[in-house]
């Protein structure tokens, strides 16, 4: 059932990334849901696998790049188990069990046209604290859920990597 998904697992990896982007994008945009520091570190995984993916896509086809698909694999479980202490962290933070980053109070400057105004005006602009669950579904919290996700990841990335080395 898997093995189509192995056997190109990195534009698998890529289109499950850019999945992931457009559904966290599509809670801030629609949802109304700001993302805090943690929530754009967990993003900023995905873009990293994705130009990993990418690259590894070419690199493999070219002409001795066919041994280098089994560290492709690897390197991009590195990347989302990554992902997976970042989300962790944060979800930790969320429930209390750990204090979040100090640039993660909820103040921030913003970059927008009403919170330069404040800004420039001298006011603290407001940013989501880390320590805040935005979202929370079956008592796990948007990181929470990103954590799972990128455990996931991070497994078929091992076992693809696995497979590319037994089909040597």
């Amino acid at each position: 059932m898997l093995k189509p998904f192995l056997d190109r697992w990195r534009l698998t990896a890529l289109l499950a990334s850019a999945a992931m982007l457009a559904i966290a994008h599509a809670f801030e945009t629609f949802g109304g849901l700001a993302p805090c520091m943690l929530c754009l570190r967990q993003r900023l995984v995905y873009w990293v696998a994705i130009e990993v993916a990418a690259v590894a896509m070419v690199v493999v086809r070219l002409p001795g790049g066919a041994r280098l698909r089994q560290w492709s694999c690897w390197l991009l479980a590195l990347i989302f188990l990554t992902g997976a202490g970042i989300a962790a962290y944060h979800a930790g933070a969320e429930w209390k069990f750990w204090p979040g980053p100090q640039a993660c109070s909820g103040v921030s400057k913003g970059v927008d046209a009403a919170a330069l105004r404040q800004f420039l005006n001298g006011a603290p602009v407001r940013a989501p604290s880390c320590e805040d669950a935005a979202w929370v579904f079956a008592g796990i919290s948007m990181a929470g859920w990103n954590a799972v996700a990128s455990l996931i990841l991070a497994g078929l990335s091992i076992a693809a990597a696995l497979r590319e080395w037994t089909r040597r």
